[in-house]
Order: structure tokens, then C-alpha cells, then sequence
């Protein structure tokens, strides 16, 4: 009995991930020039790579960074008179408060993206 208890939970984790293998990353990326408040998204991008360099057209400056980078998943960036700051999170909301609270005190959310 207990043999095959063991056997069927084996069976359905392996199923599990066998689904969650099955789906392919996304990539996102936040670009950000703070002197001119300049920034750029991208989401869903097959690499990593890909994700950055369109973050960066978006930001649209030259002297754009890319300052967060992000996977299967959100982010956020948050922006204020002395800091900004980056977070990542599993929702939206979760990536804007992470950001908000890394940034501080006059701080208020620029931009987030997120993967499918």
C-alpha cells in the first residue's frame, strides 16, 4: 500500500514537472536614465539578451542603463528626488510596493512590465 501511495505521488510530481518544463522562459528588462527620467520596458522576450536591447531603444537616450533584468515574472521601477530603485515580484502590485519601499521616502512607481 504504501509502495504504491509512494509510486502515484512520484507519477504526479513528475507529470507536474514534466507541464512546468514544457513552458518555455521569458525575459524582461527595465532600461532607466534617471537625469532625463528616460526609461524603457520590454517583456516577454525568448532571451535575455533580446529583452535588454529592446528595453534600451525604448528608454529612447543614449546614456540609458539597463538596471534591472527580470524572468518569468514582474518588476517595477520606482523613482524620487534622491534614489530609485528595482524589484522584482510575481505580480505587478508585489513589484511596485518591493520598489517603492527599496526607494524610500517621495519615491512614486515609473514603469513595471510582466511575463506571460
Amino acid at each position: 500500500m504504501r509502495r504504491a501511495l509512494f509510486l502515484l505521488l512520484f507519477l504526479a510530481t513528475s507529470v507536474e514537472g514534466a507541464k512546468q518544463a514544457a513552458v518555455p522562459n521569458r525575459y524582461g528588462a527595465i532600461a532607466y536614465h534617471r537625469a532625463s527620467q528616460s526609461w524603457g520596458v520590454s517583456y516577454d522576450t525568448a532571451r535575455a539578451r533580446d529583452a535588454e536591447v529592446a528595453a534600451l531603444k525604448q528608454c529612447g537616450q543614449r546614456e540609458c542603463l539597463v538596471v534591472h533584468r527580470f524572468k518569468n515574472g514582474c518588476a517595477a521601477l520606482a523613482s524620487g528626488p534622491k534614489s530609485f530603485a528595482t524589484s522584482s515580484g510575481a505580480t505587478r502590485d508585489e513589484a511596485e510596493t518591493k520598489a517603492l519601499l527599496r526607494c524610500g521616502a517621495g519615491c512614486a512607481a515609473l514603469a513595471w512590465g510582466c511575463t506571460r
